[in-house]
């Protein structure tokens, strides 16, 4: 198969870095590079802006904010760089980050750099010269959940890492957190959300724990190698990671979990869940609960507030393709997206399964 982290393509308009300024920069800061720069895009990618830069012979990641958006502390540069930097000694798939610019003269927005990790971002259908029998896909499904567990189990006050815990009350401070930004980034009113809304606020179980969190974990955000699926080359985009509830995390993932016949929504659908072989939602919960020991009762509940807040997140993006900040066209249908995701929680609300 081909590398999917070789899909660059032309910077998007409205998305250019200033060249001349960034390979200033990069020569002055990282040791033993040199110009010219080539900066390509990498396409996919709903929120934090990432570039594949080449000084000489080396090649690396750059991650910058998106244009235009209004939620600072959802794109905080410097936490995901802090985050890698402790991380990548302890955690193998987190790449090693090499530089953090705050100075946002530069290319107008802080950004960081990092190592460049290569493996394929399986998402959508089955790519036709992907071999991969329905015992590999079951492999490679248990493969993504252990790694889930690992990262849960890694010892956050070790990695000094402590300061970013905020305490107990994970769970509630995201849902009065994330009902919050609903209410700041509707562009039409949605009875759905109203509703789930005072569900998910009615009722807000303890946090479970407290551990190192990706927040945004799935298929299409990790690089897995070509010539065995259950070998995890690297976990990207960490720009939601913190210290929180572990189940909460684990929900999250399973928010992107899309069963058979089921509607997807945007690039959520990834043949590694949906296919002959695949884990359903079930499995994948008792599997994660054997693993990491631990207590899942309260899953019915995180899970329908991981599709809430997935609705948010959807819902932010298109905010700003609804009032003009950005004109990525791929963000256009959107708003039919946050529409679905509300059906679908309610649905989660009644039926009280996932």
């Amino acid at each position: 198969m081909t590398d999917a982290m070789k899909d660059t393509t032309a910077i998007r308009k409205g998305e250019e870095l200033d060249v001349a300024a960034l390979e200033k920069h990069l020569v002055e800061n990282i040791e033993g590079v040199s110009g010219p720069l080539v900066i390509e895009q990498f396409p996919m990618g709903h929120s934090n802006l990432t570039y594949l830069i080449k000084l000489g012979d080396r090649e690396m990641v750059l991650r910058r904010p998106p244009f235009g958006s209004k939620v600072k502390s959802a794109h905080d540069m410097n936490r995901e760089f802090k985050i890698l930097s402790r991380l990548y000694k302890a955690y193998p798939p987190a790449p090693q980050p090499y530089l953090m610019c705050q100075d946002e003269s530069v290319i107008g927005c802080e950004f960081y750099v990092m190592e460049r990790r290569r493996g394929l971002v399986l998402r959508g259908n089955k790519p036709d010269d992907l071999d991969a029998t329905p015992d590999d896909i079951r492999a490679a499904n248990k493969a993504f959940i252990d790694n889930l567990v690992t990262m849960h189990a890694l010892d956050y006050k070790a990695l000094d890492l402590g300061d970013m815990y905020k305490g107990e009350g994970y769970i509630e401070r995201q849902v009065k957190g994330w009902s919050g930004r609903w209410e700041k980034s509707k562009t039409d009113d949605n009875p759905d959300m109203d509703r789930i809304i005072a569900w998910l606020n009615k009722d807000i179980p303890a946090d479970s724990g407290a551990t190192i969190i990706h927040n945004d974990y799935k298929f299409d955000n990790l690089l897995i190698a070509a010539d065995d699926l259950t070998h995890i080359t690297a976990v990207l985009d960490w720009e939601m990671a913190t210290i929180g509830d572990p189940l909460a995390d684990f929900a999250g993932a399973l928010g992107y979990w899309m069963e058979k016949d089921e509607m997807a929504f945007g690039s959520s659908q990834c043949f590694m869940t949906n296919s002959e072989g695949s884990m359903t939602r079930q499995e994948v919960v008792d599997y994660y609960a054997e693993r990491s020991g631990r207590d899942i009762t309260n899953m019915v509940y995180l899970y329908a507030f991981a599709l809430f807040k997935l609705a948010v997140i959807l819902q932010q993006i298109y905010y700003r393709y609804a009032t003009g900040k950005t004109q990525d066209e791929r963000f256009a249908p959107l708003g039919m997206v946050v529409e679905h995701l509300a059906q679908r929680t309610c649905g989660v609300i009644d039926s009280g399964k996932y």
